[in-house]
């Protein structure tokens, strides 16, 4: 059921149902679904009923959203956004809550070096390779988390309300232990040396 106000009743009705369609679901999380990126597409609406006294349309749409939602085993690839002691924080620019646990998701002899707030791998070679903030790297999904979030509590007039962080509603786990996974700098760069 979507529900088009008086004031879009200038916009032609295919328009006014897809910025309707838009504003109640384009980039939230549908639980157990995914991100809402989009509509894709209108399969089929019925015919409008006028609310009594509202002037509100009321429309039946059958219709299809892009969701963003990957399965687990597959590579993506994203820009790192934080580093800590607990793992790397990785943002896709749509979408910013993909967490890589460390050091048990990134290659063995991971560590993490406070001076230069950064993961480090130590390859066999003794080569150091820096997990570094703003590196494009590949990932791999290994794990989804679903947080059911309540609707937010009204604080009553007068009274300051409280500031505590909100989890997410959807939160993908990765790693970074399999060749071709880390920074995308790395790859290129043994690329170059096994061709000369």
């Amino acid at each position: 059921m979507i529900q088009i106000s008086p004031q879009d009743f200038e916009k032609p009705s295919a328009q006014a149902l897809e910025d309707n369609i838009n504003a109640k679901y384009a980039d939230k999380v549908i639980h157990k679904h995914g991100l809402c990126l989009g509509l894709f597409d209108i399969l089929s609406t019925s015919e409008g009923l006028i609310g009594h006294g509202t002037g509100i349309v009321n429309v039946n749409v059958d219709f299809r959203l892009i969701v963003f939602r990957p399965f687990r085993g597959e590579i993506l690839q994203g820009r790192i956004t934080a580093n800590n002691f607990e793992g790397i924080r990785i943002s896709m620019d749509f979408f910013d809550d993909i967490w890589v646990p460390g050091p048990h998701m990134l290659f063995d002899n991971t560590k993490y070096n406070a001076t230069e707030e950064a993961w480090v791998w130590t390859t066999d070679e003794g080569h150091e390779l820096f997990f570094d903030r703003n590196e494009t790297v590949r990932f791999r999904v290994e794990a989804e988390t679903w947080t059911d979030l309540s609707p937010e509590k009204q604080t009553p007039p007068g009274e300051e309300a409280e500031e505590e962080a909100r989890p997410s509603p959807y939160q993908i786990t990765a790693s970074m232990q399999q060749s071709g996974l880390g920074p995308l700098l790395w790859w290129d760069q043994s690329e170059e040396i096994a061709e000369e």
